[in-house]
């Protein structure tokens, strides 16, 4: 590694440089930026602070990488150090885990049991979908035969979000790799640590130097926009807030790249009276406020059918009650502590405005008392809300959650479609005729029925609407990540 890592329940030296062409290296003119704790607000270390150059220097390595041994390696090679990446990642779980959880403030259980396994097994799936991936082929009568041959994009920019970095890296990275591409990887600013780590992985896995390059800093106005916009890269597959795919977006079409993105969400729960109510609350609690409510695809908009709203409401708020709040290395810890400062501030101020907006906060909305030095935040739950307040109709991206009830199956449908995101829904009932027709006309791109956050990594992912552009899993992953060109052959 490039500088020693020292590993406590809650401690750790590290510095993050950037990783090009198999080397870890500083910023050229030695720029560098705290790494902040949120559970404790200690500096975990420095960052280096890449730019134009460490980007340029970036992109370069990993176009020349593109025709290198990367480019030439068999399949069945490719797929042996795909997989090996994998293995590693679940060798390293225990250092991963506690890297995650010190740099995002999420539970050390959550990291250990879902992200860094997760992480693995996006490797380990798009190794063995490689080997079975086919293309098309048409016979014209006697006349030709046409076909299809896949070829990479080429040098793919990489840009990672906070809430899950290691999990959602992977879940770009794995594809992007096996569809015989090189990456530049610009991961968060606030979590830095496990994108890091990636990069020693990938080399001891037996990727070549080059194919996989990693440069920290800052979006908007710094590497994050370089990035987007370089004339030499031929695609980004970001995944964040809205409002930042938009500016990538304008960014990107200077050069017409090649566009993935899943951005955000304000997704809709939706429980019938004839739902198994004690299922439905413990999933719920999950979908309201794992990660600290820090997942894009959160049922953060709760509509409850009238004839079990209030006996939902207290079973829920009660359950919501017991959830602990603390320390992210406390087993018995739920819910941790916010990314930053600034998001913690972010967060509340919706809290404010939903009383301004004659809300009523049945639980939580404040800081838990001790705990005032970390970003931690009690689960709130809010009702009293109408469609067209804000916190209904605008991400808050914390564990912040509305419940609305409703009468009647029309109704609460054009509520959930009510809004310019799409990415995901979760509708529960017992009916199956209902839970057809209403997933039916649900405007998202993943609907759960009677579950939440439940993947087949075969089937397509991806928001409708402001929530995204594309898709990712399975074929549609390797559709973004390659060419196709047609062959035809008059016979």
């Amino acid at each position: 590694m490039q500088s020693q890592i020292l590993l406590e329940k809650n401690k750790v030296a590290f510095d993050c440089k950037h990783f090009i062409n198999g080397q870890y290296l500083a910023s050229k003119g030695g720029e560098v930026f705290d790494n902040i704790n949120p559970a404790t607000q200690e500096i975990l270390g420095k960052v280096s602070e890449g730019g134009n150059e460490e980007i340029d220097l970036a992109v370069s390595v990993a176009r020349r990488a593109l025709n290198g041994p990367w480019k030439n390696m068999t399949t069945d090679n490719r797929i042996a150090v795909i997989r090996r990446i994998g293995d590693i990642i679940l060798e390293r779980r225990d250092e991963l885990a506690i890297l995650e959880s010190l740099d995002t403030g999420k539970p050390h259980w959550l990291s250990n049991s879902l992200d860094i396994p997760r992480a693995a097994f996006n490797f380990h799936f798009f190794a063995d979908y490689l080997r079975s991936l086919g293309t098309e082929a048409y016979q014209t009568d006697d006349i030709a035969i046409n076909y299809a041959i896949r070829r990479p994009v080429g040098v793919v920019g990489l840009i990672n979000p906070w809430n899950l970095p290691l999990l959602l890296l992977t879940w770009k990275l794995a594809p992007c790799l096996a569809a015989g591409n090189t990456a530049v990887i610009k991961p968060a600013e606030l979590t830095p640590m496990t994108a890091t780590l990636l990069g020693e992985i990938c080399k001891e896995a037996g990727v070549p130097d080059g194919v996989v390059n990693i440069v920290h800093g800052f979006g908007p106005d710094s590497a994050g926009a370089y990035l987007s916009e370089h004339s030499d890269v031929d695609a980004i597959s970001f995944t964040g807030e809205t409002a930042t795919g938009k500016t990538i977006m304008n960014s990107a079409s200077k050069t017409l790249k090649k566009l993935s993105y899943e951005l955000g969400g304000k997704n809709p729960n939706i429980i019938f009276a004839d739902a198994n109510l004690d299922e439905v609350i413990e999933t719920t609690l999950k979908s309201s406020f794992i990660n600290q409510g820090e997942v894009c695809m959160c049922g953060s908009r709760i509509y409850v059918e009238r004839p079990v709203y209030e006996e939902f409401l207290n079973k829920f708020v009660a359950k919501t009650k017991e959830l602990v709040v603390g320390d992210p290395f406390n087993p018995q810890t739920k819910v941790g502590a916010l990314i930053s400062k600034e998001h913690f501030n972010r967060v509340k101020s919706y809290i404010k405005l939903a009383i301004e907006e004659g809300g009523t906060i049945l639980t939580g909305g404040k800081q838990p008392e001790g705990l005032e030095r970390g970003n931690y935040l009690e689960p709130t739950i809010i009702t009293g809300v109408d469609r067209n307040c804000r916190v209904v109709r605008e991400e808050i991206f914390g564990p912040v959650v509305t419940v609305i009830p409703f009468d009647l199956e029309e109704e609460v449908i054009a509520q959930a479609n009510d809004t310019h995101y799409g990415l995901s829904a979760s509708l529960w009932t017992n009916d199956l005729r209902r839970a057809h027709r209403v997933a039916g006309q649900i405007e998202a791109g993943i609907i759960w029925v009677n579950t939440w956050f439940l993947r087949d990594l075969r089937t397509p992912f991806g928001g409708m609407k402001q929530s995204g552009i594309g898709r990712e899993g399975g074929v549609h992953s390797f559709e973004f990540y390659s060419e196709l060109s047609n062959v035809c052959i008059k016979l």
